[in-house]
């Protein structure tokens, strides 16, 4: 992977999480739309990108990025655990807290962590920068399964598009 497609997935990564927190932390109302769109897309993208460079990974390559995920996931749990559920305008409506924030900002420093030991290790070859957008993905898509299922236990109703707020 060259630097440009590097610098093109890091700005790819940061909107995508600024969009992501930005909405968790103001809020918003629980939309199928809404919990599966970036997810999808970025785990798409993910394993198209991991696809294309995973022959040529070494071993460690792929037991770091195994670790992450996993720690990625966890995360994920976390985040969904840590987001209010309740109702707005008849609809089902998350909203994180602090905590959902520390927690992101912990996803973001686990990643970079993982990136910065597998170079220390000899072991950041592409798969580690291919692998961003699958990581992101999956942790945002667990995280949003997670929610839904809250809000679904609760008997929340989930809105078939976003509702405008009044």
């Amino acid at each position: 992977m060259n630097i440009s497609e590097l610098l093109l997935y890091i700005v790819i990564l940061v909107l995508v999480l600024w969009r992501v927190v930005y909405r968790q932390l103001r809020g918003s109302t629980i939309t199928i739309r809404g919990l599966t769109l970036i997810p999808v897309i970025l785990v798409v993208l993910g394993v198209a990108n991991c696809a294309r460079v995973l022959p040529q990974a070494s071993g460690r390559e792929i037991a770091l990025l195994v670790a992450d995920l996993a720690i990625l996931l966890v995360l994920g749990v976390a985040r969904a655990a840590s987001t209010r559920l309740g109702l707005r305008n008849g609809y089902a409506f998350q909203k994180g807290t602090s905590l959902t924030l520390v927690l992101w900002l912990v996803t973001v420093a686990i990643r970079v962590g993982f990136a910065a030991a597998g170079a220390s290790l000899g072991a950041a070859g592409a798969l580690t920068s291919a692998s961003v957008l699958l990581s992101v993905g999956l942790s945002i898509g667990v995280q949003n399964v997670l929610i839904y299922q809250r809000a679904r236990r609760r008997e929340l109703p989930i809105a078939v598009r976003r509702v405008a707020a009044s």
